[in-house]
């Protein structure tokens, strides 16, 4: 079985390359892929005080740049609320190897984060010669566009929704006879949980995009369920921020509110230049 490709040149002759050809460079992009990860894993493993103490355990601390942001907003509008103090907790290790398996751990989400751009980089070079001329130059800067919206989320779940959640479930008491300590390995789950999900919840235009291209969706139809997609997202919103405080709840459904009217104005322009009449 010979599976054609387009030369990386415009121009250059069709090649062929058999199923196990492209079996073969499948398996080189992800072991490349996956040796990048490990490196980068293993770089954030050595570097344990700053991925720990100022990174991972930093929105425990009232002194977090989000507190003190949300804290002065709260100050100019007079609400008290948005001055946080989320140390109303204690994080605890319950299990022999309960520090040293979320190190690790840890160390490969991190990994994970940082070779992502690579990672993109290298899944690009695998299926570029499988494109034509006008596909690669539609596509161009993908990789850029996809790991920035990937970043972009990571940032956003770490500023933004990992200290509302923090500052929530790690204070919320159902009795003053309970007193909160949390498990390593439970705040540590939650963190990376929401960042990675974030990260992949702002890939929306990406997915929009290829949507619209594969004819499966319409500006048509995601504007005739924009108000659907508005409560959908401030449902979202009041999951991910389980507090009664409205501000917290819009400071997370504004930005994801953004991402899918840019979907929209994404898919509309695709539609616009496939029509016969563009």
């Amino acid at each position: 079985m010979k599976m054609p490709i387009m030369g990386d040149k415009p121009g250059a002759e069709e090649k062929e390359m058999t199923f196990w050809e492209h079996l073969d460079e499948l398996r080189g992009t992800l072991f490349r892929s996956i040796i990048v990860v490990a490196l980068c894993g293993i770089i954030a493993f050595s570097f344990k005080s700053i991925l720990f103490d100022h990174i991972l355990l930093a929105p425990r601390s009232s002194d977090f740049i989000t507190y003190r942001i949300l804290c002065r907003i709260g100050t100019w509008f007079s609400i008290s609320s948005l001055c946080i103090d989320p140390s109303a907790f204690n994080v605890i290790n319950i299990n022999l190897a309960g520090q040293f398996m979320s190190h690790m751990n840890i160390s490969l989400v991190a990994g994970l984060i940082i070779a992502m751009p690579y990672v993109l980089w290298e899944l690009w070079r695998f299926i570029k010669p499988g494109l034509t001329g006008s596909e690669r130059r539609s596509t161009r800067g993908a990789v850029a566009v996809i790991s920035s919206l990937f970043l972009a989320g990571v940032l956003f779940s770490y500023f933004i929704v990992v200290p509302l959640i923090v500052n929530f479930l790690g204070g919320y008491q159902v009795s003053d006879e309970v007193v909160n300590q949390i498990s390593l390995t439970s705040y540590t789950s939650t963190v990376t949980m929401m960042t990675l999900l974030m990260g992949l919840l702002f890939e929306l235009p990406v997915l929009v995009v290829f949507l619209t291209k594969a004819g499966i969706l319409t500006p048509v139809f995601l504007k005739k369920y924009r108000k659907h997609a508005l409560i959908a997202i401030l449902i979202i919103s009041g999951v991910i921020t389980p507090s009664p405080d409205i501000f917290s709840q819009l400071v997370v459904a504004i930005p994801l509110y953004a991402l899918f009217e840019g979907s929209v104005a994404a898919a509309a322009r695709i539609h616009r230049k496939s029509s016969p009449a563009g």
